[in-house]
């Protein structure tokens, strides 16, 4: 190395895990955020003087994150406090049909029973079971692996003998996720439920392999709240990094990804209003994909990233972050509002790019504790989200759009039982626009690229670039999207970076493309 010194782009999960490791290891570190905190994705809104969580609002893989703090010689428990949840979610489709899934295996098999019958209640056992092959399968050989390929999984399972072969054949990757589903489930609902494990990447159940199975058993695995919100882990993560030194320019619009001789040798940014020559050996960049492939970062980074096609796009949402009086139903942390037309619900969104005549609705509660049953009247913080196409470059959506989205998103909520009462200007929409306009090149995806084939896991970018000294992470970028995942792949960024340092005195990285805006 020359200077010893490392820039990154974005201040979300994976550019902060990536600046904890290398800053631990005595690199400089500098991050520069266009935002004004850190976070990215994981942000809160501010309504009627409440802040709410207006990003991810489900933590699970805890086991990532005490990785992430035993490495520094630290404890989670000591920086967030986090409550596991009893109840995973809870889900209707109409003012009668509810149903519970636990953190408990068997409680969530006799609630499904209960629900639809002893044969669906065996079927999500065996679903249960085959979800966790799936992920023992590409734990090490896919999801913690620089530079994953088919190949590669088919060695590594052999390398387990009988079981890692059996573990393998279970991802499926040449059959849909809903068809799957119809293997363990006859209830449609249910396969309704297990099929919106695909929304967590952005994705259509339908579309979408059945590898994706894995996210159930995550979930299963734990759920935790985390007190003080979401925005509590990035701001751990920022406290931790700053006491290694590492420095944050918030606010900070970064113009250009310099290059000398064909690699990388810092950024141009506009800090404080004033334009900024920065000087680094290596750029981490975790920003979306197409916000390089487009250059707006430079034609020299551009080179090095592959574009997303417009189809390819994961989804959007339309998302109202409210304080309301709830009444009617008894909402848990997190609760899921079906449609009655799963299928429809996605050919909107995905074959004729518009929001979904009839959506299904996540509305995640955020006063809710553990075990709350209240559902009288009382000013609560909600989010209440619905998916959308990413199209938000290609079409502004207009307020007449947004309200009848919203007459529609009430009157689901509405025939399910819960009733929300709010003051005029009580909420803050945001739509596709809005989020491309937060994540510019992304039309409002929120995932980066969607699942769709076989071949789309193995299609995200991975840590090193084709530009010598640029490596690229978050949702975006391999493994994919979500908070956990983004921190694996800052990780994997810094590691990439070190082994390159190591390797050669120059940081001379070869490899593929990538990235995600944590921004």
């Amino acid at each position: 190395m020359r200077n010893n010194q490392v820039a990154i782009i974005g201040a979300g999960m994976a550019g902060l895990v990536a600046a904890l490791e290398l800053a631990s290891q005595g690199l400089q570190v500098t991050v520069y955020d266009r935002a004004s905190r850190s976070g990215g994705k994981m942000h809160q809104r501010k309504v009627n003087a409440a802040f709410i969580d207006a990003g991810p609002t489900v933590f699970t893989m805890r086991n990532i994150f005490e990785e992430i703090f035993d490495a520094l010689g630290e404890s989670l428990d000591t920086h967030i406090r986090l409550t596991p949840a009893d109840i995973l979610a809870r889900h209707a489709w109409n003012g009668h049909a509810r149903l519970d899934l636990y953190a408990n295996l068997q409680q969530s098999a006799d609630a499904i029973g209960n629900f639809a019958g002893a044969r669906e209640a065996r079927g999500f056992l065996e679903f249960s079971q085959r979800a966790a092959r799936i992920y023992r399968a590409l734990e090490t050989s896919f999801i913690r692996h620089q530079r994953p390929s088919m190949p590669g999984l088919v060695a590594q399972a052999a390398a387990r003998g009988i079981a890692g072969l059996r573990d393998l054949l279970q991802i499926s990757p040449f059959t849909s996720m809903q068809q799957a589903l119809q293997r363990h489930f006859r209830d449609p609902r249910l396969q309704q439920l297990f099929g919106r494990y695909a929304t967590y990447c952005g994705s259509s159940p339908y579309q979408c392999p059945a590898t994706l199975m894995l996210v159930a058993h995550v979930e299963q695995q734990g759920v935790w709240l985390v007190d003080g919100g979401m925005q509590r882990v990035a701001s751990a993560l920022e406290n931790l990094a700053r006491k290694l030194g590492v420095r944050f320019h918030f606010d900070a619009e970064v113009a250009e990804i310099t290059t000398t001789n064909g690699r990388t040798s810092g950024l141009l940014a506009v800090v404080d209003g004033q334009a900024v020559r920065f000087a680094a050996d290596a750029v981490i960049a975790c920003v979306d994909t197409n916000a390089v492939a487009r250059a707006l970062f430079g034609s020299a980074a551009a080179s090095s990233v592959r574009p997303t096609p417009v189809k390819a796009r994961s989804l959007s949402a339309l998302t109202w972050t409210m304080t309301a009086a709830a009444s009617g139903f008894p909402l848990q942390r997190h609760n899921v509002f079906f449609s009655r037309n799963y299928s429809a619900e996605f050919e909107d969104i995905f074959g004729h790019h518009r929001l979904p005549a009839d959506p299904t609705v996540y509305v995640c509660a955020q006063d809710r504790g553990v075990a709350a049953e209240d559902s009288g009247f009382r000013e609560e913080r909600l989010l209440v989200l619905v998916n959308a196409p990413a199209n938000g470059d290609m079409h502004e959506y207009s307020e007449s759009e947004i309200a009848a989205c919203e007459e529609t998103t009430l009157n689901q909520l509405s025939r399910c039982g819960l009733i929300l009462r709010r003051h005029p200007g009580a909420a803050t929409v945001t739509t596709p626009s809005d989020w491309n306009r937060l994540y510019p090149a992304t039309g409002g995806a929120l995932y980066g690229r969607a699942s769709h084939g076989w071949m789309a896991s193995f299609q995200r970018p991975h840590a090193r670039s084709r530009l010598p000294g640029l490596y690229l992470a978050g949702g975006s970028a391999h493994p994919g999207p979500g908070i956990a995942m983004a921190a694996v792949s800052g990780r994997l960024a810094a590691q990439a970076l070190m082994a390159d340092r190591c390797s050669t005195k120059s940081f001379h990285a070869m490899g593929m493309s990538g990235g995600m805006s944590t921004q």
